[in-house]
Order: C-alpha cells, then sequence, then structure tokens
C-alpha cells in the first residue's frame, strides 16, 4: 500500500516542486494539493493521508493553526511544517501542535524526502539548530525561567512504552491497541506520566522523550554540495520569494 501525502502550500510553483519530490519516489503518492490551511483541514478530513506537508505562512489559516487542528482531527496523521525560519517561536508553537518533522524551506529540496522517510519509521525528523536546541534544554518547559531543573521521576517501563508511542504521535486509542491495553487504561497512564512528571503539553513530552532517547530523532544528511533551489525542481525556472512567517491566534 502506497504512502498517500496531503501536500498544502499557497504557491504553485512551491506545491508543483514539492509534487516533484514526492512522485519520484517508489511507494509514495500524492493524494491532494491544497492552497491554504482550511482547504488542507477540509482535504485531510476527505481523504484521509498518511503524511501533511504544511507551509507556515499559508492564507485564510496559517500552517501552525491547521497542524493543530489536523492533530485534533486524526492524531494517526503525521505532520511535517515547511518554514523559512527553525526561530525559538516557530518551533515551540509547531511542537505544540503536532508536529512531527520540520523542514526550512530552503532546504526542501535536500530534505523533504529524508523527512517523510523518517516519519514512516515513527522518528521525528528536526533542523540540526533545532535538535540542539532540544538536547540544550532550551525547549524544556521551565527554560527560561530561572527555576532548577529537578531530578526526573522513575519510570516504569509501561510508562516508558506508553512515553514513545505518545511522542511518536499515537493517540490514547491507538496506545491501547497496540500495547493491549483499554483505552481507559491508556488514558490513565498518559495522565499519570504528565501528573508525574509535571508536563502541561505534548511538546513537554516530546523534548523529553528525545533527550531521554525514548525516540530517535533524524537529521539531515551533511554535505558540501550546494542545495538546489526547490523551484529548480520544477520545469518552470522561476525565483520564489517565500513570505513572512505569520504568527498562530
Amino acid at each position: 500500500m502506497k504512502l498517500r501525502i496531503l501536500i498544502a502550500d499557497d504557491h504553485e510553483v512551491v506545491r508543483r516542486g514539492l509534487c516533484t519530490l514526492i512522485q519520484a519516489h517508489e511507494g509514495w503518492e500524492i493524494c491532494g494539493e491544497a492552497n491554504d490551511g482550511r482547504q488542507a483541514l477540509e482535504m485531510a478530513k476527505q481523504l484521509k493521508p498518511d503524511v501533511v506537508i504544511l507551509d507556515i505562512g499559508m492564507p485564510n489559516l496559517n500552517g501552525l493553526a491547521a497542524t493543530r487542528l489536523l492533530s485534533q482531527q486524526r492524531p494517526e496523521q503525521k505532520i511535517i511544517v515547511l518554514t523559512i525560519t527553525d526561530s525559538d517561536r516557530v518551533i515551540r508553537e509547531a511542537l505544540d501542535a503536532g508536529a512531527r518533522g520540520f523542514v526550512l524551506k530552503s532546504d526542501a529540496a535536500r530534505d523533504l524526502v529524508l523527512a517523510v522517510e523518517a516519519l514512516q519509521r515513527n522518528r521525528m525528523f528536526f533542523t540540526p539548530r533545532v535538535n540542539d536546541m532540544v538536547l540544550a534544554g532550551f525547549l524544556d518547559k521551565n527554560s527560561g525561567t530561572g527555576v532548577a531543573s529537578q531530578p526526573s521521576p522513575k519510570l516504569t517501563q509501561r510508562e516508558r512504552e506508553v512515553i514513545q508511542l505518545l511522542a511518536e504521535g499515537k493517540s490514547s486509542k491507538e496506545v491501547a491497541c497496540l500495547l493491549n491495553l483499554s483505552t481507559k487504561t491508556a488514558e490513565t497512564h498518559r495522565s499519570n506520566i504528565m501528573r508525574k512528571l509535571d508536563f502541561h503539553s505534548i511538546r513537554d513530552l516530546v523534548v523529553y522523550a528525545v533527550k531521554n532517547d525514548i525516540i530517535q530523532v533524524q537529521l539531515p544528511v551533511a554535505t558540501s554540495t550546494p542545495v538546489t533551489p526547490l523551484a529548480a525542481a520544477t520545469p518552470v525556472q522561476v525565483l520564489v520569494t517565500a513570505p513572512a512567517e505569520q504568527t498562530a491566534v
């Protein structure tokens, strides 16, 4: 069965370049294309893609807001955000919203396929800067508050299993199925973990899982070869200027 991918970007030339990259990979198919966040939501509801690739700076509904709603709509679908910057604010909001991959638009021709492959293997895909931020603790919930970090409570093996599945984007229902538990028991495990670790968002859980080697993160492959502009992947040779990032409301 082919991996079904939905692409959302308000620039036709960029969408065409993304489609060219995806369609060149055997076993993948484009199930739909959207030109704004609201259209992406409607198409995802109808088409039920495995992976959604979203530009952050889209009209009508930006990519961060769309990511949040898509994650609520179908937690099992995995989301990659395309961004012109991996700033602290963007990364925090995207992780909170449920994104599992981050690809800079300037590097999409090199990194997008790697990001989709990582998600297929239940890994996350970070830019090197995001990975450094996670490992250095800059995305921890107490980061910048001046509060000294406390030793982590001891977790049971079952709780670590639940953390891994939740950090990989699984819903409580999927966790229950995979671990042969009732949905209520899986939800109880989740509540106990969040309380024990004093976490209040999925971003806290993901950062914890990465820092404690519970889930793996894939990074772009270092190369000395200049990255081909995304627009060059299409027959139309034009210069694409990405719009300014929009802030999710």
